[in-house]
């Protein structure tokens, strides 16, 4: 077989930081020279993201083509109401409700590879390809590896680490935590080896099986945007900064400087006849603040906090990523801080907890303004900029399970769950914090030089793909492919 197309994804990549990293007006210089060439050689969009602008429902509607109120993946946990009580589980990949590209280029006989992805643990039955799925602990990636002996093939690489690869759920929490100067200098450190594991792995399978469709996800970008913002921050100057300021912006740049290098290898091992994209699951920019949704909740009596008793396990549960309330008294609540989403409690038999059925509209319409009425002490500004219901934003067969209200934070932030005050509190820096606006980029035959296109839909991505491969887009995708990324000639060859 012989590789059709080459996807690389950045996840949290941004147009406003690789601007400057492709430019030679930028200090630095050309930290990103490669990826230059193809700025200038090929195609790009500004690409944007699902609703809440999340890894997990972006990743998963760039890889079925479906936004998040049709495949049904919104966070990264997801909870099940019973009776009194709330049980949070991960989500993996039987919880999308729709096709991927990964099957659908399968079953007519185009072989895949994909890395990194999210949401790809187990892989799916009628995988026609390889598949090394992201965001899984170490000691289940072997059995999430497919083919069955994909894993021990692996080891052939050298210096093949599964540890550094994988996912540890402890250690990303960092990426939302304050970190001393010493942890936020390791956290960026942690991410230049998992990089390099990642690009070892696909350079194996593109040089050794060909697949029709190579696709890879570094997710260091996203990674260190969070605690590493203030390093990258293209609207402030860097210079004469503090020694500990200019050496974490070095690092940065050693990461993005290999990463380039790693785009580079990967496209040159292609070859020049194979299509190439990237794209972001969102963008990135600076929050100024912290948000205590569920504090403001409490204040308005919408919930009850649970009593934390004051050890290791109690204090262990007030740093969780999940609410830990007193559901019999709660009845609006925010599940976790990647959701910013609002669950309404309804009652679904006689003696549970929560609001009638019946009030629900009532109900919701009066959150709505407690809501609004977050405000700025000092100006009066909105808080909270845009309250979105769940019919707005996720319609769709699964929209059952979406959030009843979607909030978008005035600095696009993500809020708080935990039970301190102040509600709204100043950061001491400003963070990374994910922006609706990510990338899109293609490059390589067919391509239309040197164009930048209107912005289009993290949904176009997978479309786009399937497109490239020489399939049909299924009439069923809500992703198009756009025609002004390709030339006429290719179109007119390739309808």
């Amino acid at each position: 077989m012989t590789l059709r197309t080459l996807f690389i994804g950045m996840d949290g990549a941004t147009f406003s930081v690789l601007d400057l990293l492709t430019s030679r007006t930028d200090p630095a210089g050309a930290v990103m020279p490669f990826l230059s060439k193809v700025f200038r050689d090929g195609a790009r969009a500004k690409l944007r993201s699902t609703p809440n602008p999340l890894t997990p429902p972006a990743w998963v509607s760039l890889m079925t083509g479906r936004t998040p109120g049709h495949h049904g993946v919104y966070d990264f946990i997801r909870a099940e109401e019973r009776n009194d009580d709330v049980f949070f589980t991960l989500y993996d990949s039987r919880d999308c409700r729709v096709e991927t590209i990964w099957s659908i280029a399968s079953r007519q006989g185009r072989r895949v590879a994909a890395l990194n992805f999210p949401f790809t643990a187990p892989p799916p039955k009628d995988l026609n390809g390889f598949m090394v799925p992201g965001f899984v602990p170490w000691r289940h990636l072997r059995r999430n590896t497919a083919p069955a002996d994909l894993y021990d093939r692996l080891k052939q690489i050298p210096d093949f680490n599964a540890q550094e690869l994988a996912w540890d759920f402890e250690q990303e929490k960092q990426a939302m935590n304050e970190l001393s100067d010493d942890d936020r200098e390791n956290w960026v450190r942690y991410h230049l080896p998992r990089e390099q594991q990642w690009y070892r792995i696909a350079d194996f399978l593109l040089t050794r099986e060909s697949p029709d469709l190579m696709a890879v996800m570094f997710d260091g970008v996203d990674k260190l945007q969070h605690q590493a913002w203030a390093y990258l921050d293209p609207t402030c100057s860097h210079e004469g900064r503090g020694e500990y300021h200019q050496r974490m912006r070095e690092l940065c740049m050693a990461y993005f400087r290999q990463l380039d290098g790693f785009i580079e290898k990967l496209v040159t091992a292609a070859g020049p006849g194979v299509q190439v994209f990237m794209a972001s699951d969102h963008g990135f920019t600076g929050s100024t603040e912290v948000v205590r949704i569920n504090a403001w909740l409490a204040e308005k009596g919408w919930l009850k906090w649970r009593d934390v008793p004051d050890t290791e396990e109690g204090r262990r549960r007030e740093d969780s990523m999940f609410a830990y309330l007193d559901w019999k008294e709660t009845v609006a609540y925010c599940r976790t801080p990647s959701s910013n989403g609002i669950h309404i409690r309804v009652a679904r038999r006689p003696g549970d907890s929560g609001i009638r059925p019946e009030d629900y509209e009532s109900t919701r319409a009066r959150l709505i303004r407690d809501l609004e009425d977050l405000k700025d002490a000092a100006t009066g500004d909105r808080i909270i900029s845009e309250i979105h219901t769940r019919e707005q934003v996720f319609p769709g067969a699964a929209m059952e399970d979406a959030p009843d209200l979607l909030l978008v934070l005035r600095d696009c932030g993500f809020v708080s769950i935990k039970n301190r005050l102040p509600v709204v509190e100043r950061r001491p820096e400003v963070v990374g914090t994910h922006h609706p606006d990510g990338v899109f980029i293609g490059w390589g035959p067919g391509v239309s030089a040197g164009a930048t296109l209107a912005r289009r839909n993290i949904v176009d991505v997978g479309a786009t793909l399937l497109y490239s491969l020489g399939l049909d887009v299924p009439s069923d995708f809500e992703g198009k492919v756009p025609p002004s990324l390709f030339t006429q000639e290719h179109l007119a060859a390739h309808p």
